[in-house]
């Protein structure tokens, strides 16, 4: 995993691009997963939502549109500044914070749901960013997490190695100029634990009732949990 300063100064660089690179990349699909991951959370009227690793806001306004009220939190400041504008021409709102997943500008016992889409990987330590997001969880409150893994199978997963590892890298420098932002992603999900190990992880964490939900062949996995009671 590269330094903090790294993965920050890659996203800063990429930053304007980064919702069309992830269009283009997953052909639209990021956005139905994220729309699963709201629906996962239940009733959302006058809740209260952490949003860890926000990135440009697409899974804050998406809970912000189903009536959450949301805080949105990125340690990149050039991403988290451009999340706000998507609120624009809606009736929702929500506050976007420049800051870290592993110290979150809230109280213990804060919010009805915490969640983070495709953004634990890039936290310098997963399991602390797991028991941060416990933190700030009122019992029984349920967290989310959405991440990249790798589909099982020869052919399906042989397939999906082959673009992550060749095509997307490729689309991604030449939409991009930024190599290292591209090689980074397959080296990260390729390395990332599988979807019944990071339950496992979840659960250390201190949260009950977990599961999970193969995406889309198993490309990615949507994760739940909740805080005791």
């Amino acid at each position: 995993m590269p330094e903090p300063t790294e993965v920050r100064s890659m996203f800063s660089r990429i930053a304007g691009i980064y919702d069309l690179l992830n269009r283009v990349l997953s052909l639209g699909i990021d956005q139905r997963w994220r729309k699963l991951t709201v629906q996962r959370a239940g009733e959302l009227k006058e809740a209260l939502v952490v949003d860890a690793c926000c990135g440009t806001g697409d899974l804050s306004v998406e809970f912000a549109r189903h009536g959450a009220q949301v805080i949105g939190v990125d340690f990149t400041r050039e991403m988290v500044s451009r999340a706000p504008k998507k609120l624009d021409g809606t009736n929702s709102s929500a506050a976007f914070v420049h800051g870290d997943a592993l110290s979150l500008p809230l109280p213990d016992d804060a919010c009805d749901v915490a969640s983070v889409a495709f953004g634990i990987r890039n936290v310098a330590d997963p399991d602390a960013g797991l028991r941060e997001l416990r933190r700030v969880l009122r019992p029984e409150g349920r967290v989310l997490v959405l991440e990249f893994t790798t589909p099982p199978g020869r052919v399906l997963g042989g397939l999906y190695r082959l673009y992550f590892t060749k095509v997307l890298p490729l689309i991604g420098r030449l939409l991009s100029r930024d190599k290292e932002a591209y090689d980074y992603l397959p080296r990260t999900v390729l390395a990332w634990p599988q979807p019944a190990e990071f339950q496992r992880q979840m659960e250390q964490a201190g949260f009950m009732a977990c599961g999970y939900q193969l995406l889309t062949g198993g490309i990615a996995c949507l994760h739940w949990g909740e805080a005791p009671a």
